[in-house]
């Protein structure tokens, strides 16, 4: 027993000379174990959230990797400048409102910076203008298969996902699409060319197409590839945003410019509207890297095009190889093109990465597949020269 004075025997003597008896000490009732604690509570909805699938990585072997529609070159010298540069003052903010890079972006395109907003990447952007623009309730259509961002982004925003099929030429339904506005439809996403089916929308139907849709829903229209193109009747998306304030232009520094491991993109606007996609951007959300980086991007475009010249004069080479060896391969006016592969498409995935190459399967539905360096697109060439499809 423990030595302590509620443990000592008491000697005194009582009213009847007795000693009285000894006192014991209380032990000390155990602690009640805590209820188990249930976590805080999140919108239920987010379990329902479709996950965004980044392209595959290797598993330590040598391998292609054309599955994210990367710019298989190296930044160039004085990019690499710039950003080394910027590094040393990463010890302070960037500059909230990139005025820098968006000044060189509107004068690029020859439009007031009031119109121009940059951010995290163009799926930052899109994020944006949905919570600008969408409530509960609201609609947002956009085609499907599309980029697989979309539906992420409109859930995230509370509004309700409206997919139109594309065309059994892998494109745009854009009478369909038309067709499927209603009172509740706050948002109308386009992509040209379409990821992840290559096709890019023609200037004449696209104006059609935005004649029948009312003024104050907005059309987004996400060019994150249109240096690629080469189409001569594509969207001219400057003269669109000229004649149609309603429309957004969604554009991005991490294709054809090779600066996606540094997320910078941005939006171009009716200033009423990039006004509204500012005031609920992320404060400093592009960092300072990435700024400087694209600023310096945009002085050497010059350079930088031509790289993506050749990256076009692969893609001619390799669609006409693939066609050749019996693919019927949709139009794409992008860095990568598209197998509708069906229930082919696993085991295409699983070919291609026996053979070293890492390609972008959409279970069911088909594979994408990026314009690379030469030497993995002459696999890619050899790939579907041998296999049979199930």
């Amino acid at each position: 027993m423990a030595r302590g004075k509620s443990a000592a025997k008491d000697t005194r003597k009582n009213s009847k000379g007795a000693p009285p008896a000894p006192v014991e000490a209380t032990p000390t009732p155990p602690e009640a174990p805590l209820a188990k604690r249930r976590p805080a509570r999140v919108r239920p909805d987010i379990a329902s959230l479709p996950a965004y699938v980044p392209g595959a990585r290797g598993d330590g072997r040598a391998m292609w990797k054309i599955s994210s529609n990367e710019n298989p070159a190296h930044p160039l010298p004085g990019v690499l400048a710039a950003i080394a540069d910027a590094a040393e003052d990463v010890n302070r903010y960037p500059d909230m409102y990139a005025v820098e890079l968006t000044e060189a972006i509107a004068r690029r395109l020859g439009v007031g910076p009031e119109r121009v907003v940059c951010a995290n990447g163009s799926v930052s952007a899109l994020a944006h203008v949905m919570s600008a623009a969408c409530l509960s309730g609201d609609e947002v259509v956009y085609p499907w298969r599309s980029f697989e961002a979309y539906p992420i982004t409109v859930q995230v925003s509370g509004a309700t996902s409206v997919r139109v099929p594309l065309t059994a030429e892998a494109r745009h339904d854009l009478p369909a699409m038309a067709a499927a506005v209603t009172d509740r439809t706050r948002v109308v996403i386009t992509c040209s060319p379409n990821n992840p089916t290559g096709p890019a929308l023609r200037d004449a139907e696209f104006r059609e197409f935005l004649a029948a849709v009312p003024e104050d829903v907005l059309v987004v229209l996400d060019e994150a590839y249109i240096e690629y193109v080469r189409d001569p009747d594509v969207v001219d998306a400057l003269a669109i945003l000229a004649d149609f304030p309603n429309v957004v232009l969604l554009r991005t520094f991490s294709k054809a410019y090779g600066l996606a491991g540094l997320r910078v993109g941005f939006a171009v606007g009716d200033p009423a509207v990039i006004a509204a996609v500012r005031a609920v951007s992320t404060p400093f959300g592009v960092n300072a890297l990435a700024q400087r980086a694209a600023v310096e991007s945009l002085r050497l475009e010059r350079q930088l095009l031509d790289r993506v010249s050749e990256t076009v004069a692969e893609r001619e080479r390799v669609l006409e190889a693939v066609r050749r060896a019996g693919w019927d391969v949709p139009e794409t006016e992008a860095n990568f093109f598209w197998l509708a592969l069906g229930r082919d498409t696993v085991p295409f995935v699983d070919a291609a990465h026996d053979a070293g190459l890492l390609v972008r399967g959409f279970a069911g539905e088909g594979v994408r597949v990026t314009i690379a360096e030469p030497e993995a697109n002459d696999a890619v060439i050899r790939l579907l020269r041998e296999w049979k499809r199930s």
